[in-house]
């Protein structure tokens, strides 16, 4: 397997986590306080929701200017995934479509 195959089998597997634990979670909140102020409800989740969210605006202009460098389609589409499914499975998906760009780019796919 190349190291190219490799990737793309780990994000793939990646998203596929990323999707289904997120939304493993996401079904079973309760709902008992509103859901952005439990994500602020102690210190630690304080510091996940924040780093998340920087992490998600950077991630988020990456994901757009290296999909458009590529020509790839509608590179925007995954940052909307991220703020509706989830950025765990978002980003990995925008990931081993990249390197499928860059596999097919260099002609050896």
């Amino acid at each position: 397997m190349s190291a190219s195959a490799g990737r793309q089998v780990f994000y793939g597997v990646a998203a596929a986590a990323g999707l289904v634990l997120t939304w493993y979670f996401n079904l079973t909140y309760d709902g008992s306080t509103g859901y952005v102020q439990a994500w602020f409800a102690n210190a630690a989740s304080s510091s996940a929701a924040v780093d998340l969210l920087v992490l998600a605006a950077a991630v988020s202009i990456f994901v757009v200017t290296e999909g458009r460098r590529l020509g790839m389609r509608w590179p925007l589409a995954y940052v909307v995934a991220g703020l509706v499914v989830a950025m765990a499975f978002a980003v990995p998906l925008f990931l081993l479509v990249r390197e499928r760009a860059l596999h097919a780019r260099r002609g050896d796919g």
